[in-house]
């Protein structure tokens, strides 16, 4: 069977609270084996932890401040993110990054958050996932002065143009490729041609943005091969080269080769 890595999946999310262990043994049968869980704000650390901590094989925790939930009092949210850096290991730092897509009242201190969350990174020597919406200039702008061979991360969900992919890769990141690879007007079908393999990795964003045909419905990691399918065709090659080169770059973002 092919293995495959869902590098963004929100598992602890209430949405799975009544089938969580048939979901993710279902994503298993299909050969998803890793999940990378994005954290949200301090609301969301103890179920995320309680998931980890059943599933030490296949479960991974990340520590960070979600752009959404970045208000007046974030200070006091980046100061429990810092807390369980202090403690323990986490394999990446986010989700981090801004969002313009609904809220700007907030967006000095969205700015401030990342910044500080992308420092942290640097100082504990792990990647950033970075949460980009109706943002992504800003976002890059935020970021560049802190690019450089010690700052890798994944733009997740990402949907961008060919520009704004040679943006990211440039900057050494990689892309996450969800649900949005399925959508009809994504533009991916244009974009991802020109894009080396080398920069990509698969992710959910369950119970997000889930795929064709279940669009509209809960996303599950057991559709992480829709996903890969959908990228092997759009990019002329095998199943097997996805699932190989994708794993690939997960586990060394990760630090896991």
């Amino acid at each position: 069977m092919l293995e495959f890595i869902d590098t963004h999946a929100h598992l602890y999310d209430e949405q799975f609270k009544k089938d969580r262990k048939n979901s993710i043994q279902n994503a298993i049968n299909e050969g998803v084996n890793k999940f990378f869980l994005p954290n949200v704000d301090s609301e969301t650390i103890e179920e995320m932890l309680v998931l980890e901590n059943q599933y030490p094989e296949n479960c991974f925790a990340l520590m960070g401040l979600h752009p959404c939930s970045v208000k007046q009092d974030f200070e006091k949210e980046l100061a429990v993110v810092e807390k369980y850096l202090n403690q323990r290991k986490f394999v990446a730092i986010g989700e981090i990054g801004t969002d313009l897509h609904w809220d700007k009242t907030f967006w000095e201190q969205q700015k401030e958050a990342f910044t500080i969350q992308i420092q942290w990174a640097k100082k504990y020597k792990v990647p950033i996932i970075i949460h980009c919406r109706a943002s992504f200039q800003e976002t890059v702008e935020l970021l560049a002065p802190h690019a450089g061979e010690d700052l890798k991360g994944i733009f997740h969900c990402f949907g961008g143009s060919e520009n704004s992919a040679k943006t990211i890769m440039e900057l050494g990141f990689l892309m996450g490729i969800g649900g949005v690879v399925t959508y009809k007007k994504s533009g991916l079908d244009t974009v991802l041609p020109n894009v080396p393999l080398e920069y990509l990795v698969l992710e959910t964003d369950s119970p997000y943005l889930a795929p064709v045909p279940y669009r509209g419905k809960r996303n599950e990691s057991s559709y992480i091969p829709i996903i890969a399918q959908k990228l092997s065709d759009i990019k002329g090659i095998t199943l097997e080269e996805v699932s190989k080169k994708t794993t690939e770059n997960a586990l060394r973002l990760f630090q896991m080769l």
